[in-house]
């Protein structure tokens, strides 16, 4: 296996193990902050707009951490820094 196979190889298995990890944690806290959203809700609904203002914030937040997940996996498959050095370096 070549450097360039090895490092394609590599990526792409890093890629998906970003994706899956960097996916069931933010989907952990979302649910998390969804169903404590619900139980306030449940015990005080004069506060609910406040409380739903809140969550959507919170749930922005925590989703952002599945974003960079995703565009960190993107930049390894497709704009992957170590095939250009690779490739300068002669091996192939």
């Amino acid at each position: 296996m070549d450097s360039i196979a090895l490092i394609a190889a590599v990526s792409i298995f890093t890629a998906g193990i970003t994706i899956a990890l960097g996916c069931i944690g933010p989907a952990l806290g979302e649910a998390r902050a969804a169903a404590q959203a619900f139980s306030a809700i449940a015990q005080q609904p004069d506060e609910a707009n406040r409380i739903t203002r809140t969550l959507f914030v919170s749930l922005a937040m925590i989703e952002s951490t599945a974003i960079y997940c995703f565009v960190v996996s993107m930049i390894l498959i497709f704009a992957n820094p170590f095939w250009n050095y690779v490739i300068s370096q002669g091996a192939g």
